[in-house]
């Protein structure tokens, strides 16, 4: 199970009405609920009609103190410093959605104390030196690394220190896989030879045979087949389902059968 700790990431300023935040509850009141908001260190409420749809007997049956939420910000006071919270406007896509942006940004935040451990310096440390040239370009460290997972040479565009960049390689490669693309789509294939069945055998081989063995088939039925690509970009996915499709039909109509490839959503 992946508990939700404190993160050293923290954003400036205010949240903004709608977003959504993790918070810390503090102190579970009779008509309110006080939290701390992790992300942004600031303190935020959650009047008991914002807890739950429907009446509540006992505001202790849905927060105590120290449990993580995700809360809606409502209201925002930036002169007396008041945010207003709501617990029942978050819906469960909402909460999976935040939950699984903060658990890459802790993710993140290991690959930077893992590298800390490695070199023998405090993570803070490394945090700040690589935080605060990083966080001027990108919305968070996790979308940083992702996208130096696929282009290493970014780590070293940002001018972090050259006896650090090493380790960190390093422990991105271990942590983060590079977000593939898919492609996904279905053959039709229709054949009257007497030898049908080999004529369709062959045409799939050579279909795997012209993607490198990185193209997916199986059959679902009434003829028809189903392709799956996985590439690190959409030009590679393109490329090998292409040339996979147009393989196969090829030979299908060499021997006087007819195909016909359709996409599906991934």
């Amino acid at each position: 199970m992946w508990v939700l700790k404190q993160m050293l990431f923290k954003k400036q300023g205010f949240p903004e009405e709608g977003e959504l935040v993790l918070c810390t509850v503090t102190s579970v009141q009779y008509h309110s609920v006080f939290v701390d908001i992790d992300e942004y260190e600031k303190s935020g409420l959650i009047h008991i009609s914002e807890v739950s749809p429907g009446r509540i007997r006992n505001i202790r049956d849905f927060v105590k103190e120290g449990k993580k939420v995700v809360c809606k910000v409502l209201r925002i006071n930036k002169e007396k410093g008041y945010i207003d919270l709501s617990l029942r406007r978050v819906n469960e896509s909402e909460k999976r959605r935040k939950i699984d942006e903060i658990k890459k940004e802790q993710n993140a935040e290991k690959i930077v104390e893992i590298t800390a451990g490695k070199i023998g310096i405090k993570t803070e440390e490394i945090y700040r030196e690589i935080a605060e040239k990083i966080l001027q370009n990108y919305a968070s460290l996790h979308e940083f690394f992702e996208e130096s997972a696929k282009d290493k040479s970014l780590l070293e565009k940002f001018d972090i220190n050259k006896k650090y960049l090493k380790f960190i390689e390093e422990t991105i490669a271990q942590r983060i896989k590079p977000a593939e693309v898919q492609i996904v789509g279905s053959l039709k294939i229709t054949t009257f030879a007497p030898n049908g069945i080999d004529i369709i055998k062959e045409s799939l081989k050579k279909a795997e045979n012209s993607a490198n063995g990185k193209i997916k088939i199986n059959y679902l039925g009434s003829g028809s087949y189903r392709f799956f690509v996985e590439a690190p970009d959409y030009k590679s996915a393109e490329k090998l389902i292409k040339n996979a499709t147009e393989t196969a039909i090829s030979n299908v109509e060499k021997h006087s059968g007819t195909a016909e490839f359709s996409r599906e959503s991934a």
